[in-house]
């Protein structure tokens, strides 16, 4: 299981239910069932990976977050959990209200536009960087919003979000974020990993 999703589930207490909006194939769902005793739901847009998660014994429901997070009522869920997804909708900003609204605490990951070898890659080459992070093509990518973990950070400062918890993730090794040293996290790490609430 990847590192970003290891740090996710550690986030998460046991004997909780958890909401996984863009579930992809259910690996973190099916790790959180099986060793947390997690009751997941997953909200998936993909077909193919509806299925996969449906052949793992879980539970998921077809659909976008944008469009059907309506359809869960307030606070029917411990935890919501959105994976390197936001920057891929609309509307962000709706989404993390949605997430908020459905779950007492909502765990965003983002992938960090401002990494520094993302612009060093934009500064040299001129081009938009291909990263392990960032693996498509301008022209191909889901990416609508840019969005570095400083603008992340700041978004929730601005909307009066608490951010319980905030972690950088680069490779294997994680630091916390704050208000003191989020200039350098904000250009050392790939990811972010927010542990959020209202």
């Amino acid at each position: 299981m990847k590192k970003e999703f290891q740090i996710i589930s550690e986030l998460i207490e046991n004997n909780t239910k958890v909401l996984d909006v863009g579930c992809g194939d259910g690996t973190l769902m099916k790790f959180l069932k099986d060793e947390k005793n997690v009751d997941t739901r997953g909200l998936e847009i993909s077909k193919e990976n509806v299925q996969n998660c449906i052949s793992k014994g879980l539970s998921i429901i077809e659909g976008n977050a944008e469009k059907d997070l309506h359809q869960f009522p307030n606070l029917s869920f411990d935890y919501v959990v959105l994976s390197q997804t936001l920057q891929a909708f609309y509307n962000p900003e709706k989404v993390i209200d949605d997430l908020l609204r459905v779950a007492k605490k909502a765990i965003v990951t983002i992938p960090n536009f401002g990494y520094w070898k993302v612009r060093i890659h934009l500064l040299l080459k001129g081009t938009m960087p291909v990263t392990d992070a960032l693996p498509n093509e301008w022209y191909d990518t889901p990416n609508l919003h840019m969005c570095s973990i400083k603008d992340f950070y700041n978004f929730c400062f601005k909307k009066k979000i608490d951010l319980t918890k905030s972690i950088a993730l680069n490779g294997d090794k994680t630091s916390k974020i704050n208000k003191k040293n989020i200039n350098i996290k904000n250009l050392s790490s790939e990811l972010g990993i927010f542990l959020i609430q209202k």
